[in-house]
C-alpha cells in the first residue's frame, strides 16, 4: 500500500506511547497531524493524586513533541462530550449497581466516533492512536483486530467497540513493539516524555475513590446501608453500595474469620450481599450492545472470552441472540460483573466482538 502523502490524524495524549506512534508514522511517510483532546479540567475532578492523563501538562508535552517532529498540533475541546458520554455514563452505571469501564466508552464515543468525524472534516485518510493492538489483513481486504505482540501491554479488550468498517481507517503503530522499545525510541528522539509515568486507574478518578468522586461531581450523598450474608442476616454496614463492586474483598467493612467478598448488590433496598469465594462463580452471562468485528455468525460457536481486562481468556460457547450474546462458559467463571465488557477472541488472538455484561447465571 502506498503510504507517502497519506494523511493521518494522530491522537496525542502527551504520553510516550502516542508520541512514538506519531514518530513512527512520520518515518513511514505519512503526513501526520497531532491532536490532543481536552476532556475535562483539573478543577472539575481534582487531579492532584496519581498519574492522570489529559492535564494541561499533557497538552504541553504533546505540543512539544509535535514541534520537535515538525508536525502541526491542535487541541480539540471535547469536554462536553466526555461529560455526557463517559463521566455521566460512569456515574449512572454505578448508581444502577454495575461496574463500568469508562476507558471503553472513551474509545467508543470519543476516539472512534467524535475524533473519526473530525478526521473526515480534515480530509485525513486515517486515525492513529498509541494503543497496543494490531490490525491485520487476512486476505481479500478482510481486516481483523488482533492482540498486540507484547501480550503484557495488549489493549484489544478496550478497543472492541471500534466499528468494523473503521478498521480500514485506523492505525495502531505500536502493535508490534514492547513498551521498552517504545521508550527507547522516545529517548533516542529526545522526547520530553520518554520516561513519563503511564496514566493509572481511571483518568478522572486518579485516587481510585469512585464514591467520593461521584458525590463531588453530582452533589449527592450516597446513603449507608446494610451488608447482609447469603441468608439475609445483617452482618455490617456499607457507606454507599454504589462504591462497591462484585468480587471486592478489601474495604467492604465486615469482620470475618474467613475471606468474604461482595457477591451481589440490590440498589432498590440499598443492600450489599457478601459471601465466600465460591459464591462468586457464574456458568453463563448475557452481554448487550454487541459489536461484531467479524461477519456475524448464524449460530453458536466456540471461542475464548475475557470478562475483565486483566483476565486470561477462557473457553466459551458464544450464542448470538439479536444485538445481544449469551456466553456459556466451559468452566464457571469468577466475579463476572454487570457493567464490565465481555470480549470474544479466536485462539490466535483475533477479536471477534464484544459487549457489555448485563446479567449472570450462577447455575
Amino acid at each position: 500500500m502506498e503510504r507517502t502523502g497519506k494523511r493521518v490524524l494522530v491522537a496525542m495524549s502527551g504520553g510516550v506511547d502516542s508520541s512514538v506512534a506519531a514518530w513512527l508514522l512520520k518515518e513511514q511517510g505519512y503526513e501526520c497531524i497531532g491532536v490532543t483532546m481536552k476532556l475535562f479540567g483539573s478543577d472539575a475532578v481534582g487531579l492532584d493524586k496519581g498519574h492522570p492523563c489529559c492535564t494541561l501538562d499533557d497538552v504541553e508535552d504533546a505540543r512539544e513533541v509535535a514541534r520537535r517532529m515538525g508536525i502541526p498540533h491542535y487541541v480539540f475541546n471535547f469536554s462536553d462530550d466526555f461529560e455526557e458520554k463517559v463521566i455521566r455514563r460512569f456515574i449512572d452505571a454505578y448508581e444502577r449497581g454495575e461496574t463500568p469501564n469508562p476507558c471503553i466508552d472513551c474509545n467508543r464515543f470519543l476516539k472512534f466516533d467524535r475524533l473519526h468525524r473530525r478526521a473526515l472534516e480534515l480530509k485525513c485518510d486515517y486515525i492513529a492512536t498509541g494503543h497496543y493492538a494490531q490490525i491485520v489483513d487476512c486476505g481479500t481486504g478482510n481486516l481483523r483486530m488482533k492482540k498486540a505482540a507484547d501480550l503484557s501491554r495488549d489493549q484489544s479488550y478496550v478497543l472492541y467497540p471500534i466499528p468494523r468498517a473503521q478498521l480500514a481507517r485506523t492505525l495502531f503503530p505500536l502493535g508490534g513493539l514492547s513498551k521498552a522499545q517504545v521508550r527507547e525510541i522516545a529517548e533516542e528522539q529526545g522526547f520530553v516524555n520518554a520516561r513519563k509515568h503511564d496514566s493509572q486507574d481511571i483518568c478522572f478518578v486518579p485516587d481510585g475513590d469512585y464514591l467520593s468522586f461521584m458525590e463531588r461531581h453530582t452533589g449527592k450523598t450516597y446513603p449507608a446501608g446494610d451488608i447482609i450474608d447469603q441468608t439475609g442476616k445483617v452482618v455490617g454496614r456499607h457507606r454507599g453500595a454504589a462504591g462497591l463492586t462484585i468480587g471486592q474483598r478489601r474495604g467492604v467493612g465486615v469482620s470475618s474469620s474467613g475471606r468474604i467478598y461482595v457477591c451481589a448488590k440490590c440498589m432498590a433496598d440499598n443492600t450489599v450481599t457478601v459471601g465466600p469465594e465460591e459464591a462468586l462463580y457464574s456458568t453463563e452471562c448475557m452481554a448487550a450492545d454487541w459489536n461484531w468485528l467479524m461477519e456475524p455468525p448464524a449460530g453458536p460457536f466456540p471461542a475464548l472470552v475475557k470478562t475483565r481486562y486483566r483476565q486470561m481468556e477462557q473457553p466459551v460457547t458464544v450464542i448470538p441472540k439479536g444485538d445481544q450474546v449469551r456466553l456459556a462458559f466451559d468452566e464457571p467463571q469468577r466475579a463476572v460483573t454487570p457493567g464490565q465488557a465481555a470480549v470474544a477472541y479466536t485462539r490466535d488472538g483475533a477479536v471477534l466482538g464484544g459487549g457489555t455484561i448485563i446479567g449472570v447465571i450462577k447455575e
